[in-house]
Parts: C-alpha cells; structure tokens; sequence
C-alpha cells in the first residue's frame, strides 16, 4: 500500500508547482516543522475545544471537508453548501470516513454550536443546508493563516499578508488544498508510525506536541530525546490517564519511542522512524497546501 501510495505521488508531483520533496530538501526544513508545531500548540490555547474535537486525523479530514463544501455554496441553490448528504458524497469519493462517521460528526457540531443551519436551511423537507459559526470560522483561519506562516517561512513569498488583505485567497484555496490533500493517499492513508498516534482521539495533537518538545528533530543514535509527564499531557489535552497510557504503551511496543531506564522521570526518546515519517507525512501536507494557494492565486488573477 504505502509503494503504490508512493508512486501515484510522484506522478502526482510531477504535474504541480510545489512538490513533497521541495520540503523535505530544504535545508531549514525540521527546524521550519517544528516552528510549525509550535504554532499549533498556540492555537490549541486559543481553540481548545475545537482542536481537540479535530485532533483525530479522521476528525481533521471531515472538518477541512466541512468547511471546503462551506465556502463553495452557491446561496441560490440549496443543494450547495455543507449538507450531511454532500459531506457523505465527499467522504465516500475520498475514502475518508464511513456513512456513520461523517454524520455522528455533524450531530457532534451542532450539538456544540460549531454548525447551524444556513439562512433557508428549512427550504426544503429533505435538505438542510448548515453553516459554521462565527467560532469555527476563527479557528479555521487561524489554523490556515499559520499554515500559511510555515510555508512563508520556506520561501518568503509573503503569503500570510497576502491572505491578511484579500480574504478571498483563503475562500478559494482553502477547498482546493483541501482536494488535493484527501485525494492524496500518502496524506489521507499515514504511515504506520504516524498513524499509531493520529488514528486515535487526541493523537494527532500529542504527536505534534512530541515534535515540537525537543531542541532539533536530527537524532542522534537513532533518538530523539524529549521531556514530557503523562498526566500534564492529559490534562492539558482534556484526556483521560488511561488513554493517554495506551497510546504511549501502543507505541513503546512499536519501537516508535521509549522511556529512558534510568535517571529523571519524564524523559522519553523518539526513534528516527517516528520523526523520519511525521517529517514526510507533514511535507505532503506543506506542498498541497502550497498548490491550494499558489492555484487559487491563479484563479482569482484569471477572474479579474
């Protein structure tokens, strides 16, 4: 799986501007991912509840999903816009999610007011069309604007302001970097080590938060070494101990990390595998999101 997921990713690459290893070579690349993951960390301060509801790699997809189909309604038609339906479709053309998955998720949005119904949303008996509310607006703007910091900080190509004085860059390549990403298997299917963490509740959120710990991500005798006390980290992350366990014990039993046997408490290693994936992993994401914007700039210079 991962071979073919490779291959269909090169020839992807090969017909789009910015490509996975345009990251990955870059000298500052590890240094610019963990910048990156640190951003990450401040927006979860500032959305806790919303980033902790997307920190699934699952939940994440059908969120970015949500809001694609947002920003491409059309308010004369009805049928535009978020509707479980059209999120169902979506999922089912991308192999994101099962039918119960993306509709308990949206029952999960309303029920937190993270979704309403658009104006007109009772048009007709068999649609509702929904909307984000102003909340989610923000945390998805904010999760795009220091995504958008990232890739600037590869190129200098001043993208954050450019998106600061034209929002619609953001309304346009937003959904475009999101379909490229959920048909992009080497994202939408992440490799073993990755997805111990990210394919659990809150997972995607601590493997970030791993990455960002440590002064560099280069290992040295194949570790990295991080300081991290399971109880804070689940506290912070609103979890349980025992989940929190289980996925530290799940991946101490991969060899993706460890406790070190003696000495202070708290200190863990990362194995070079572990980095060596989430650092490929996040450079397919960087480069979908660099095509997003780079067509939507495009786009909108061809509608002007």
């Amino acid at each position: 799986m991962r071979v073919v997921a490779e291959k269909e990713g090169v020839a992807r690459d090969q017909l789009l501007a910015f490509t996975k290893d345009d990251f990955l070579d870059h000298r500052s690349f590890r240094a610019n991912l963990q910048a990156s993951a640190r951003d990450l960390m401040a927006a979860f301060d500032t959305f806790p509840r919303i980033a902790r509801l997307v920190a699934s790699h699952q939940k994440w997809t059908l969120s970015q999903a949500i809001y694609a189909l947002h920003l491409e309604r059309d308010p004369a038609n009805p049928e535009t816009g978020i509707t479980t339906a059209r999120l169902l479709k979506f999922v089912h053309e991308t192999g994101g999610a099962s039918r119960n998955t993306a509709a308990a998720f949206i029952g999960e949005l309303l029920t937190y007011k993270l979704l309403r119904d658009a104006d007109g949303g009772r048009a007709r008996k068999k649609i509702r069309p929904l909307e984000p509310t102003e909340v989610s607006e923000g945390a998805m703007k904010r999760w795009f604007i220091s995504q958008m910091g990232t890739l600037d900080r590869f190129d200098g190509k001043g993208r954050v302001q450019r998106v600061e004085a034209d929002p619609s860059l953001f309304e346009s390549a937003q959904p475009i970097a999101t379909r490229l990403l959920l048909s992009d298997r080497r994202w939408a299917q992440p490799p073993e080590g990755v997805a111990a963490f990210v394919w659990t509740e809150c997972g995607g959120l601590l493997l970030d938060d791993l990455m960002a710990r440590p002064d560099g991500l280069d290992p040295v005798d194949g570790k990295v070494w991080v300081e991290a006390n399971l109880t804070d980290l689940a506290t912070h992350y609103m979890i349980s101990n025992t989940h929190i366990r289980r996925i530290f014990t799940r991946a101490q039993d991969a060899g993706l990390l460890g406790r070190r046997t003696e000495g202070p408490r708290g200190q863990f290693w990362l194995s070079e595998r572990l980095i060596e994936e989430y650092c490929d992993w996040q450079a397919v994401k960087l480069a979908g999101l660099a095509n997003g914007f780079e067509q939507a700039e495009r786009q909108l210079a061809g509608d002007s």
